[in-house]
Order: C-alpha cells, then structure tokens, then sequence
C-alpha cells in the first residue's frame, strides 16, 4: 500500500475474526486503505497493556487491494506497536481506530479497554486516533445502524484531524439510535467483581466478573446517561491525565526532604 490515498490502522480487542472489526473494516474501505492488525483472540480488560517479557508472532490473513488483514499473539497495544513498526515503513497511517467493540466503553471501562487502548497508543504517536463500541456482546451483533456515524466521523476526523493529545471514544447504544450526546465520562464502580470456588483437587480459585453500576444515574451530560436513553456518545479523551487544579494545593503542603 505505498500509493497516496489515506491509510487507516485497525485494531480491536475482540480478535481479528470478530464481527464488528470486520464490519468496520467494510464501512470504511472506500475512504482509504485499510491494514487491519488484531489479535489471534479475544484480548478484552487488556487496556494498555504490552508483551514485555514473551517474544510475538504476526501473520498475514488476507490481503487484496486496499486491504491487508494481519494478526499478531499479543494484545491490542503489541498489535499496534508491530504494525507501526513492520507494515508501515514508507510513511505512518492517517488515521487509528480500535473496534468496532462488542460492548459499550462508556465511563471507567475507558481504562479497562483494550479497544480504547488501541486509540490511546495511537494518540500517544500523535496519530488521530478514534474507538468505536457499541452496546451489544453478541458476537451477531448487527451493526449496520452504526454505519453513517462512523463514515461520517471517520471523513472529519481524516479531513481535519484531532488536537494533539486528544482521542475520541465513541459508543452506540443498542438498537435505534436517536442522535449524538457530546459528552463527559459517567462516573461508575464495578462490584462483585470476583466469585470465589472450590476445585475437587482441595484449592480456591476465582473467577473475575462484576456487575457495573452509574452512580450518576441523572446526570444527562454523561455517556451513560446518553446511552441509557439511545443517544450515540462522543467523548473526548485526554492521555495528559494532570489534575491541574490540584497542583497549586500539593504545592502548599510544604513538603521537604
């Protein structure tokens, strides 16, 4: 793909057959050249996560005009960092996206996404970077309602880029979608999130579930609350994550050596 058209990086966390990555991978190809490098599987919970100790593995899945479908053993980040470094040689793509995800990305599962995480690492290299979730785990999802929202945002986002820094992280709700919810992040907690069990041979293990709970149900500037009521949520993402209020009060403390 060394000709001049625009070139879009893909990755997700659900794996390189999923649905929702492949979908994508059509809504867009028309707009620009598509190289698609995901994981061997599903890698969810991964975030930012990387291979610092295990060597990786890529393999080319398919390859046509326009299109190059790669996969790689690691997570969402190494799937990143090895396309950058491997199968972008010539010049850096336009534009990253992680999804499309099965599942909402809304509120802290920002920090757990391995999708989300796709967006940040391409951000990091100052790459307009955007993730794309909607609210439904079934691996038959249908998302062809996402379809002109994606088009539409990925067009502004590769005519006009994103400030230096900034990512989006989109979501979709489940079934119509009203309109667009430019918004912040719910604050939310994840409870129960480990169950206990005995196993036959005599030890204890766990398994790492939970449910999730808004804890600004009302709030109707949040993601949630624009999911909640079939609204698509925008919400831009910082990778600087200062507080900047609170550096003037830590340097009131007088703290010393």
């Amino acid at each position: 793909m060394k000709n001049q058209r625009p070139t879009i990086l893909i990755s997700n966390d659900d794996g390189f057959q999923a649905k929702g990555i492949n979908c994508l991978a059509e809504m867009i190809r028309d707009m620009a050249d598509v190289v698609v490098c995901a994981p061997e599987g599903p890698r969810s919970g991964y975030a930012c996560a990387f291979s610092a100790t295990a060597p990786l593995r890529m393999w080319l899945r398919h390859r046509e005009e326009g299109l190059e479908v790669w996969s790689c053993d690691g997570t969402p980040i190494d799937c990143v960092k090895l396309a950058l470094n491997q199968l972008f040689t010539d010049r850096l793509p336009d534009m990253i996206i992680g999804g499309i995800n099965h599942g909402d990305n809304g509120s802290v599962n920002t920090h757990y996404s391995g999708t989300m995480g796709v967006a940040l690492e391409g951000c990091m290299k100052y790459i307009p970077s955007v993730a794309f979730s909607l609210c439904d785990f079934d691996a038959d999802a249908d998302f062809s309602p996402m379809r002109p929202l994606i088009r539409q945002i990925t067009r502004k986002v590769l005519d006009e880029g994103l400030p230096m820094g900034v990512c989006l992280n989109v979501n979709f709700p489940l079934g119509e979608c009203k309109g667009v919810k430019v918004c912040r992040m719910a604050h939310g907690t994840w409870y129960n999130e480990c169950v206990k069990e005995h196993h036959p041979r005599g030890y204890d293990y766990f398994w790492m579930v939970g449910s999730y709970r808004n804890d600004e149900p009302e709030a109707e500037d949040t993601d949630n609350w624009a999911l909640t009521h079939g609204y698509a949520a925008i919400t831009p993402t910082h990778i600087d994550v200062t507080h900047y209020e609170m550096l003037d009060t830590i340097r009131q403390w007088e703290l010393h050596p």
